[in-house]
């Protein structure tokens, strides 16, 4: 007897339920409020990326495609940025500097740009040095193609590593059915370049044909915070569908399952998998249902903080509140809400100072003090 689609419908629904409540069991605890908070940099709209000079000035990234210069209480707008594909998340993102910035002066921005004969943007890699509130000496060190018109999916975070290696994200562009398991195709990925844009000769894909040899990892869905652990690796959070959100330590040429394997499903509550698990592919150090919608990563290092000494940070878009994501014995244990209510979360960093400095939409950026 054929099945009706009504009931068919309601099949893959009920499927897309039970596949949702699968979940760590970890429940978030009530903001403890052991800490106050000061506002740095007030007025900003949606600040990305940050990142502080070696005066303790502080560089902020402003999605829409501005690039501020805060010292001493007053903003500086530094010239000269490139124009960015200004589209829904796409934008001007992520800022970081060069280990030995004190030495070299170089500063890595990444953004959505429109270059290319396609129309839309992707993400692309830059590195520029600052001088006279400009940027100069502008490289172009990647470039993800095509472009789409697409808004969405563009990650994207920046970070080195203790051997110097600068790694970086780029979301799938909402192409989840091509890019993300396809070494072929940018999206969906996290690369490793050389601080100078050439490729490592021991990256994974370095001997494959066709593919993008710059490409570390890939079977990523929008990768939207990415941090050094203090043991040297790299970790990345990204977000998934409805439900699936992740975190994961970044291992050379492996496949994090997007959209093969996921724990999260469709916005509209239909199944997008029925395996949450395949072999060759990593399961996810740790994971949210329901999505927290994570923007901005970091690992607390600071003595100013011993409660929270070893824990990883995480901004949640869609909760409006910094999570502590409690680590004992390399697990999850815990997990706290701090910040709560206080607005979008897109970013948050450990400053030179030892402090927590959180980069939170139509606010600004906010500094916790403990009490």
């Amino acid at each position: 007897m054929k099945s009706s689609p009504l009931l068919l419908l309601l099949f893959f629904v009920c499927a897309a339920c039970a596949q949702q409540k699968k979940t760590n069991d970890i429940r978030i605890q009530e903001d403890p409020k052991n800490y106050t908070t000061e506002l740095i940099v007030p007025d900003l709209q949606i600040p990305w990326g940050m990142v502080w000079l070696p005066d303790g000035s502080m560089l902020i990234t402003e999605k829409r495609g501005e690039l501020i210069h805060f010292k001493d209480g007053k903003k500086t707008m530094i010239s000269n940025v490139p124009e960015v594909y200004n589209r829904n998340q796409g934008g001007l993102l992520d800022i970081e500097l060069h280990p030995q910035y004190e030495e070299n002066g170089w500063i890595y921005i990444t953004y959505s740009s429109k270059e290319g004969t396609e129309k839309g943007g992707n993400t692309a890699l830059i590195r520029a040095k600052l001088e006279n509130n400009q940027l100069t000496l502008i490289e172009k060190l990647y470039k993800g193609s095509p472009n789409t018109t697409r808004g969405h999916h563009f990650g994207s975070r920046i970070e080195f590593d203790n051997e110097g290696y600068l790694y970086f994200s780029i979301g799938d562009r909402g192409n989840r059915d091509v890019n993300p398991q396809d070494i072929t195709k940018d999206g969906g990925k996290i690369y490793r370049l050389h601080d100078d844009g050439k490729i490592p000769k021991d990256n994974p894909f370095i001997d494959k044909q066709d593919a993008k040899k710059a490409i570390y990892s890939y079977g990523h869905r929008n990768p939207q915070g990415m941090a050094l652990h203090p043991n040297g690796t790299i970790w990345v959070h990204e977000h998934g569908p409805r439900g699936g959100d992740e975190i994961n330590p970044i291992k050379k040429g492996a496949n994090y399952g997007w959209p093969i394997i996921t724990y999260g499903i469709n916005y509209s509550g239909t199944s997008i998998t029925d395996i949450t698990q395949k072999e060759g592919m990593e399961q996810p150090f740790y994971y949210w249902i329901p999505s927290i919608a994570p923007s901005g990563m970091d690992f607390v290092t600071s003595n100013t903080y011993p409660g929270w000494k070893g824990d990883i940070l995480a901004g949640s878009l869609v909760f409006q509140y910094l999570e502590l994501v409690e680590l004992t014995d390399n697990k999850v244990t815990g997990r706290k809400k701090l910040l709560d209510g206080m607005g979008r979360v897109r970013n948050v960093r450990q400053g030179p100072d030892g402090f927590i400095y959180v980069a939170i939409e139509n606010k600004g950026i906010v500094k916790i003090i403990p009490k």
